[in-house]
């Protein structure tokens, strides 16, 4: 554990520096082997139906949260809204959605890495303001969110939630400021990776950070304005593709139309390379790359790296499929479906006893022993963080009568933890930051292990050239953070994002 979480920080800074997810109850709760990305954001304006479009907009960002969900609509300057535990259709039904009246909506679905697993930290928020309600929905995690809230309550400030976002309401409250310069003001103040949404009676406000880390698009459908953390959730509503939201850039929408303003420069586009690995939707497109070509180009990658004879290949359900076939296409080995996913087993990541995650493993996947059955199986996934289902995977191959087991992964080693919204845990506890290559391959019990080399990573992802690392983040591979992340800035009394 990092010495600043010895030293006695409070609950909210050990969180932010160990990633660690805490229950209502404060205990800590082992989460599935894989990163977990924390939220999706949703918005319309000028639409009738803003509501019932956002339930089918956060429908398609469920993979992006499965905890909670929420959407609040404006009528004449009226708040409605609702927020729930669980899924977008366990959540909301068509009476809830009728009651959400108004041409305007922001909406959200939340994995937490920041804030307790409760309602209470369920977005968006809603808060009154000066000038009427104002409701703030985010994808991202503040790093220096724990300082800012120290000075705010220094200075009066009761928070209701202990969800980073909610300091942005406090920041936009306190200042003296018309709402749009006050907004600009408050994210000067903010480091980290966010794409936010803010909505007031009258105006709806959208901006991303300095260095882009989470996505966020905008589209249109008819004479309404959408935004969302990813395309997929455009062609599930019909809308058009308009464009990215820049880094650094803010957009006003009111009675005047669409004005786009910034509150920041940007210092170096940094994109999450998670998105395009594992997070993101393979129908989707970040900055006009789409994921599935981006994945089958990674997977292409592996096998001009570390090509191995066998007789099939097999990708990891879901997000590895993608990168299995371009692997397979450029070996010629044939590509099977050797594992299953079982799409109805629910959050196994937070099943209360260790007994019961093994077991939520081989309720998630199977292995198909007849295509398996003697024969060499190069098995593709996405990334490993623990090391533990890997194991599982391997050996329920093996149990299946596969000979050999060959493990490659479409990311380089994931050795270092997340500041950006991707809940990573305790550096130790990252299998790649500890063991070599060969420790890990015993430790999965593979016949060989390769990673994709981060050269291979950016190849495959293109994008940005000119740019460095074309625009990605990959600090969680690298340690190259763009940001500050030191414990230090905590005791610093105002921040800039560089």
């Amino acid at each position: 554990m990092p010495d600043a979480v010895k030293s006695g920080v409070d609950a909210a800074e050990a969180r932010f520096w160990t990633g660690n997810h805490y229950n209502e109850g404060g205990f800590q709760e082992e989460i599935f082997d894989k990163a977990k990305e924390e939220c999706g954001v949703f918005g319309v304006f000028g639409h009738p139906d803003a509501a019932g479009l956002s339930y089918y907009g956060l429908h398609a960002l469920q993979h992006r949260g499965e905890e909670s969900c929420g959407i609040c609509a404006s009528e004449d300057g009226e708040f409605h809204y609702h927020r729930g535990m669980g899924l977008v259709k366990e959540v909301f039904d068509r009476d809830r959605l009728g009651a959400l009246k108004g041409d305007r909506a922001i909406g959200h679905v939340r994995y937490s890495t920041s804030g307790s697993s409760k309602l209470g930290n369920a977005q968006p928020l809603v808060f009154k303001y000066r000038d009427g309600d104002l409701a703030v929905c985010t994808n991202g995690n503040l790093v220096n969110e724990p300082v800012i809230r120290r000075e705010l309550e220094e200075q009066g400030s009761i928070f209701q939630t202990s969800s980073d976002t909610e300091v942005i309401a406090h920041l936009i409250a306190r200042s003296p400021k018309d709402l749009v310069e006050a907004v600009k003001d408050a994210f000067a103040r903010l480091i980290g990776g966010y794409a936010f949404l803010i909505m007031t009676k009258d105006r709806l406000i959208a901006a991303c950070d300095p260095n882009g880390f989470r996505p966020l698009v905008m589209g249109r459908l008819g004479e309404a304005y959408i935004f969302a953390s990813e395309t997929c959730a455009l062609e599930t509503i019909g809308a058009e593709f308009v464009r990215d939201v820049q880094p650094g850039e803010l957009l006003v929408l009111d009675k005047d139309g669409l004005r786009e303003e910034r509150f920041a420069k940007m210092e170096r586009r940094a994109v999450c390379a998670m998105e395009y690995i594992y997070f993101a939707r393979p129908d989707s497109d970040i900055y006009s790359v789409n994921l599935h070509s981006a994945r089958k180009r990674m997977g292409q990658q592996l096998a001009q790296e570390a090509f191995v004879d066998a007789d099939i290949v097999t990708g990891v359900p879901d997000s590895s499929i993608s990168a299995a076939i371009g692997y397979a296409e450029q070996t010629g080995i044939p590509y099977e479906l050797g594992l299953i996913k079982n799409k109805y087993t629910g959050r196994t990541f937070i099943q209360p006893s260790q007994e019961l995650r093994e077991k939520g493993v081989k309720m998630k996947l199977s292995a198909v022993r007849k295509v398996v059955e003697g024969k060499r199986v190069v098995m593709i996934d996405d990334s490993i963080v623990r090391g533990t289902t890997s194991l599982r995977i391997v050996n329920m191959l093996r149990e299946a009568g596969a000979t050999e087991v060959h493990v490659r992964i479409s990311s380089p080693p994931f050795m270092n933890p997340c500041y950006y919204g991707i809940d990573t845990p305790n550096p130790a506890d990252l299998i790649a930051s500890t063991k070599s290559v060969e420790e890990i391959r015993k430790a999965i019990n593979a016949d060989s292990l390769y990673f994709l080399s981060k050269e291979g990573l950016i190849d495959a992802v293109g994008g940005h050239d000119g740019e460095k690392n074309r625009g990605l983040c990959l600090s969680c591979f690298d340690h190259d953070y763009p940001t500050k992340v030191e414990f230090e800035l905590a005791k610093a009394t105002s921040c800039s994002c560089d």
